[in-house]
């Protein structure tokens, strides 16, 4: 099973107009979708991006909304991983000695915490933390 980076979600949002990258569409249609999961924290990424963006377009920003609360949360509703105690312990960890954005570290600590494969497009951003990475952009 896979965790998605929030790249990978809002490449992934593309998949319905035909302007995804080929090689993300490709493994899109290799796999069950239905067996991803995101973390809360790529929830909050999108949606403070979404929140940021309505300061400079406003209708680009209502656009995304719309996607983001009538397709992305409904979709992910039993799929989307919090942080709790163990994700946590395991984020503070990948948080020393090589300090990393705390961002990445919770989303990292998430898919160790549930034996999940990351997928992301910033695979530099996670190598030598111990968990399995993915990047459908290859």
């Amino acid at each position: 099973m896979y965790l998605l980076d929030t790249n990978i979600i809002s490449e992934l949002k593309k998949l319905d107009s035909g302007k995804i990258h080929p090689q993300v569409q490709r493994w899109a249609y290799s796999i069950n979708l239905m067996q991803t999961k995101v973390s809360v924290v790529s929830i909050t990424e999108i949606r403070t991006g979404i929140l940021s963006l309505a300061r400079k377009d406003q209708a680009q920003a209502a656009s995304l909304d719309n996607w983001f609360t009538n397709r992305l949360l409904p979709a992910y509703r039993t799929r989307t991983l919090s942080v709790d105690t163990e994700v946590a312990l395991i984020c503070a960890q990948l948080h020393i000695p090589a300090k990393r954005p705390i961002n990445d570290a919770y989303i990292a600590a998430t898919a160790i915490a549930h034996n999940l494969t990351l997928v992301t497009r910033n695979v530099r951003d996670f190598q030598g933390l111990p968990l399995m990475l993915e990047n459908p952009f290859e």
